[in-house]
């Protein structure tokens, strides 16, 4: 269930609720298993904060118990709330796209089903046409290096529900736990 007032961020003690600074941007991303996923956000370098949640899916109250039947239809997002000044989404998009296999389909690694699909969740026209430009240009990369067809879908972002209180920053809570994120080695040139 959607907590009423999600606890601050466990490694940078930042609100995970709006408002966010004036002229900060918001960015959504799933690729797989959303605990490497948001780390890997949160050590990038103009990152305000990082939450974990579930979006794309059609139940209006989504556990990550009901995520992981399948049968909601949502993906493990990260939600990234960055300052446009200190990175570019660009760069976003570069972090995304070297840091897993988008061409998995419904599974990254081990870790199969739905809920572990490759997504870029656009905030407006611009996120979406250079989420476009980068993935055209990435395929190239990957079919250089033997992969098949990027399966990663690029969709208007809608509702956003957060995930339960341990699997927010789960990473830094539980410095050993499961990691699966895992790059093909292809360059995204910005």
């Amino acid at each position: 269930m959607t907590p009423a007032a999600p606890r601050p961020h466990f490694v940078n003690n930042r609100s995970l609720l709006p408002p966010w600074p004036d002229g900060f941007a918001m960015a959504g991303f799933a690729m797989g298993c959303f605990w490497g996923a948001e780390r890997l956000f949160w050590q990038t370098p103009g990152v305000w904060v990082t939450m974990v949640g579930y979006a794309g899916g059609d139940d209006p109250a989504p556990t990550y118990r009901a995520v992981c039947t399948g049968n909601t239809g949502h993906a493990e997002t990260v939600q990234v709330v960055y300052d446009p000044k200190a990175t570019s989404y660009a760069t976003l998009l570069q972090r995304f796209w070297e840091n897993h296999d988008p061409t998995q389909g419904m599974r990254q690694g081990n870790d199969r089903g739905s809920q572990y699909r490759s997504v870029i969740f656009t905030h407006d026209e611009a996120q979406k046409r250079l989420a476009q430009e980068t993935m055209k240009a990435f395929q190239g990369e990957l079919s250089a290096k033997g992969f098949g067809q990027i399966t990663t879908q690029i969709v208007d972002a809608g509702p956003f529900y957060y995930a339960e209180e341990d699997h927010q920053q789960y990473l830094a809570k539980n410095p050993a736990g499961y990691c699966g994120l895992k790059g093909t080695g292809a360059q995204c040139a910005l």
